[in-house]
């Protein structure tokens, strides 16, 4: 059977004190409810669908473009009232996935399993043992250990809050079934709500097997209900992604200082130092150090370089054995060939550097095509910008740029050309040749500094 996934993503999170819906406050860098989506995404549905409701507006925004039915559940009357709002838009001949929008943990391989388990006549739940139950609803079984219902606490007896089995929210049914089931809800119960579990004891009536599955750990079925909770799944997502780098090969200095805010690949023998964060999509080839306090944000970096601390790259790429930093920055656009050598204090922005061209101090190099082997001096600039347009400097192979050089674009500087010290060159540069462009130096004498007047 084909699958469709439900998300339920309409609650307000009043204890997150906060102005942003709920399932929009961000974990790892994203949205809750994006976390939740991918997880979805990588089960392959035949569709996605999210029952949205406080911050509305703002929650579809935020996923504006992407291919998600949207159903609005308009009053909070409970996790059963909230899937009905989706189905009318979900066929009888698919299995239903249900998921949370503030549970982001959840693994795709938990998913795949309790999903094997539903079919036609089959309800799947996922549920998980607790050391500490409270809040959750317990898992009745009969003698056998065959599920018979869903308690939820406020509505459990002495000897059912006893239970240490309970339900996570999260279960897989046949459309056609679940429609049935949840047309006969009540909400003759503490909270007044339609309870969505509910329909296993209907499922138990109706003779239709209900195949539980423990989650394998309690922090894959994590809700979020407050910025404490949040820290904590934070706190677990991070050690879940340093584990998964540690895995694949990677020697943390600090795995509990490593931020992954992504999907990060990594070759052999990679070392990643303390206070890294990595966003986006970021691979590291093999050898690639990084040091401490870098940001690399939607990066390729290949085998054997070395980025030195405080380092910020983004949407660049670094090809093999460069050296960059410290205290570098990679702006989106850079292209750096073999051994590059990238220093202190350089801003590179939108800008192709060829094999063995090296900026080593203090330099801004913006909308440029450098060429193999050009030393680009300390201090140096290139004025990209009239302030209505952006212009390209071209430094061609061979090239040795002077200390303190303001490069003003348009501008060519030919094969094996050199500039002078201080110079401002507006024109282009003949291969070759020395090119100087300074001001003649001038000493007055007899002149004296400016001496502050007394104050009376």
């Amino acid at each position: 059977m084909k699958l469709a996934v439900v998300i339920l993503a309409a609650g307000q999170g009043k204890r997150m004190k906060s102005d942003l819906p709920k399932v929009l406050q961000p974990l790892a860098g994203q949205p809750l409810l994006r976390h939740v989506v991918g997880r979805a995404r990588r089960l392959e549905p035949a569709s996605i669908h999210v029952v949205y409701g406080h911050g509305g507006d703002r929650v579809r925004a935020a996923f504006a473009g992407e291919n998600l039915g949207w159903a609005l559940q308009a009053e909070q009357l409970g996790t059963g009232h909230a899937l009905m709002q989706a189905m009318p838009e979900v066929a009888d001949d698919v299995l239903v996935l249900v998921l949370y929008g503030d549970v982001p943990l959840i693994d795709a391989a938990t998913l795949r399993q309790l999903v094997a388990l539903a079919g036609p006549k089959a309800l799947s739940l996922l549920t998980v043992m607790l050391d500490d139950p409270t809040g959750y609803g317990r898992i009745v079984r009969n003698s056998r250990g065959a599920v018979q219902k869903i308690v939820e606490q406020k509505d459990a007896s002495r000897v059912q809050l006893k239970i240490r089995e309970g339900n996570s929210g999260i279960l897989c049914a046949p459309a056609k079934l679940l429609r049935k089931w949840l047309s006969k809800l009540r909400n003759a119960n503490a909270q007044g709500e339609y309870y969505l579990t509910d329909v296993i004891a209907m499922a138990v009536k109706d003779k239709v097997k209900v195949a539980p599955l423990v989650a394998p750990s309690v922090a894959e079925v994590l809700g979020v209900n407050d910025k404490a909770q949040l820290a904590e799944l934070e706190a677990l997502h991070r050690a879940a992604c340093a584990r998964e780098l540690m895995l694949a090969g990677a020697t943390l200095a600090d795995p509990a200082r490593i931020d992954v805010r992504g999907e990060v690949t990594v070759g052999r023998d990679v070392f990643i130092d303390a206070n890294v964060t990595l966003e986006g999509t970021v691979s590291l080839g093999d050898g690639v150090r990084v040091g401490p306090n870098v940001v690399l944000r939607n990066m390729r970096i290949e085998a054997g370089t070395v980025i030195h601390p405080n380092c910020v790259l983004e949407q660049s790429e670094v090809g093999p054995g460069c050296l960059i930093g410290p205290y570098a920055r990679l702006r989106p656009g850079s292209k750096l060939g073999r051994d590059v050598h990238i220093g202190n204090f350089v801003e590179v922005k939108k800008t192709e550097i060829a094999d063995g061209s090296k900026a080593n101090h203090l330099t801004y190099l913006g909308d440029a095509v450098i060429g193999k082997g050009v030393n680009v001096g300390a201090g140096t600039i290139t004025c990209n910008y009239d302030g209505a347009n952006k212009s390209q400097t071209v430094i061609e192979d061979g090239v040795f740029i002077g200390s303190g050089n303001m490069l003003v674009a348009p501008l060519r500087i030919g094969k094996d050309a050199s500039t002078g010290a201080g110079s401002t060159i507006t024109k282009d540069a003949p291969a070759g040749q020395l090119t100087l462009a300074r001001s003649k130096q001038v000493t007055l004498e007899g002149w004296k500094r400016p001496v502050k007047k007394p104050r009376g």
